[in-house]
């Protein structure tokens, strides 16, 4: 049998022949190596890798550290293991860590049971704790557990989250992490060890906690804290709603998925979004003077379909809505600018055609009758097709787009007669008290789905694109946010469960051969947490028909 294996590394470009079986963190000693940040981990053959894992056939190997999403994102799932272990040492085993939400360049966590509220004082001895098991330098160690075995030791360790999680799991093996006496799950790598988590804060915010990470271009260096009390406000607002309604993990909507009481549900989760619409229009209707809403948010927020039922719900008031989308007023392909990867950055402002754009909305306002075009996203280009629109009588504009609340899409219309709304994907559904679901992720999926059902745009394409909307969303998008006078939270409970039989086969159609094979197989892995609704439990109007189809509005 042969003793070697064959791996060629990307990061020194060229073919090494190592011992088989040899560790990745071996490999990187034993071909002397000397990154300027430290490895995190690998793509080997594109799938992602703990350092921790065994070379024992020929592979494709390529290095990451702190400045890829993926060493960030095992940065961050080992910043959680951290404080859980310091809150699993130090309080009292009915206190439970919940990790919630991202805000302000960290995550929002609550400690559950606490007698009393949180103090700066237990802040302090907490975040002292972990600074000394960073000093420390323990090793998080992974461990391959019959999965009957795993939930036996989550009962023991009092983590009934894990255990309800995992009872209806078909897995054979589970994979749980131990830091000294505490373990837990993650799905998801860990890093080495806790003497790479170099740089972390832990404040009060709020009623809870905000773990800080390290900034994403500086991993020696955390942003100042930001309040944002409007986002903030629908997060924790959702987030109580999802409690009321008995989901708040991935296991309880599970649970409710094999239920006859089902279509009540996804009801009564499409009737309180409705509400949402119901109350902006009357706040419109209540200020008197709106001509115009704008409506902005990040990709795959559903802006359309909300632009369409806030439209409803204005008409019901007795308005004569007049909805716009300013996608339809992109340049032409070839015009559109570059991002600095060479790339089309249809996140920029300048996507859009802007002289068209305003003089449109100057006619319009001034009465007159306007042509507006359709973008056809496969071709690339505006279709003038004859639609006209014109504001009469008791008209109001109601448009949406991701720069709508930027003050230079529309600045020469006066601010007093506009009404800005922003609306977002913010995921309430956790997988368990330690696992919360990025929004970004549930918004990608989205974006698959749409992208291949309308743009004719692959999981491979969508997903090459996602770090350029990120970097749009963060430069174009999420500064102007709280400038809104209202913010919506368009996800639904059980979305990821409708998605799913739509994104899987999309996902699975990513070939291994393409680095983008280690994203599609990260969501898959997610994906498989969920069971399914069938999509002929959404009505019409809901916004998830946005990215599936069957919508009762034009979109």
């Amino acid at each position: 049998m042969k003793n070697t294996v064959k791996i060629y590394c990307k990061n020194i470009d060229k073919e090494v022949e190592v011992p088989c079986g040899i560790t990745l963190q071996e490999f990187v000693d034993k071909t002397k190596m000397k990154p300027e940040n430290p490895f995190f981990g690998a793509l080997v053959n594109n799938k992602e890798r703990d350092m921790s894992y065994r070379l024992t056939k020929p592979a494709l190997v390529d290095f990451f550290d702190y400045y890829s999403t993926y060493g960030r994102n095992g940065y961050m799932r080992s910043l959680y293991f951290l404080l859980f272990h310091a809150v699993d040492t130090l309080l009292p085993k009915e206190v439970k860590l919940r990790i919630k939400h991202s805000i302000s360049g960290g995550r929002y966590c609550t400690l559950e049971n606490l007698d009393g509220p949180i103090s700066d004082k237990l802040v302090k001895v907490l975040y002292l704790f972990m600074k000394d098991v960073v000093r420390r330098d323990l090793p998080f160690i992974r461990e391959e557990m019959l999965t009957q075995d795993a939930i036996m030791a989550f009962q023991e360790h009092g983590l009934e989250d894990k255990y309800e999680f995992f009872k209806n799991r078909d897995r054979i093996y589970t994979s749980v992490y131990h830091l000294g006496k505490s373990i837990n799950y993650y799905y998801g790598f860990l890093l080495p060890s806790t003497g790479y988590l170099t740089t972390f804060g832990l404040e009060k915010y709020e009623e809870g906690l905000l773990l800080k990470l390290p900034s994403k271009k500086n991993i020696n260096a955390m942003a100042k804290t930001r309040t944002f009390p409007k986002l903030f406000s629908v997060y924790k607002l959702d987030k109580q709603w999802v409690e009321s309604m008995g989901v708040p993990y991935v296991f309880n909507l599970n649970k409710y998925t094999n239920s006859v009481q089902i279509q009540s549900g996804v009801l009564v989760a499409e009737a309180y979004q409705e509400k949402q619409m119901a109350r902006v229009a009357d706040m419109i209707h209540q200020r008197g003077d709106v001509k115009m809403v704008l409506i902005s948010g990040p990709s795959s927020s559903g802006k359309t379909t909300s632009c369409r039922r806030l439209s409803v719900q204005l008409a019901v008031l007795g308005y004569y809505p007049v909805p716009i989308s300013v996608d339809d007023f992109f340049v032409e392909r070839d015009e559109t600018p570059k991002d600095e990867n060479g790339e089309f950055d249809f996140e920029a402002l300048h996507a859009i055609d802007l002289p068209l754009f305003n003089k449109t909305l100057n006619r319009l306002l001034a009465g007159e009758e306007v042509e507006i075009p359709t973008f056809d996203f496969t071709k690339g280009k505006k279709i003038w097709t004859g639609k006209t629109l014109q504001l009469r009588g008791n008209a109001i504009l109601v448009i949406e787009g991701i720069h709508c609340l930027n003050p230079e899409l529309t600045a020469q219309v006066p601010d007093e007669i506009k009404f800005k709304v922003f609306v977002s994907a913010l995921t309430s559904l956790s997988l368990d008290r330690q696992n919360p679901i990025p929004t970004s992720d549930n918004r990608l999926i989205r974006r698959i789905v749409r992208d291949f059902n309308y743009r004719g745009y692959s999981a491979v394409d969508t997903i090459r694109r996602w770090p350029s909307v990120r970097r749009g969303e963060e430069k174009n998008i999420f500064p102007y946010q709280e400038n809104a006078d209202v913010m919506i939270n368009t996800s639904l409970v059980f979305e990821l469960s409708v998605l799913k039989p739509y994104a899987m086969p999309i996902l699975y159609a990513v070939p291994e051969t393409v680095p983008e094979y280690a994203e599609a197989t990260r969501l898959i892995k997610m994906l498989t947490f969920f069971k399914t609704i069938p999509v002929s439990s959404l009505p019409g109007t809901s916004i998830l028909r946005e990215f599936v189809g069957g919508s009762f509005f034009t979109l």
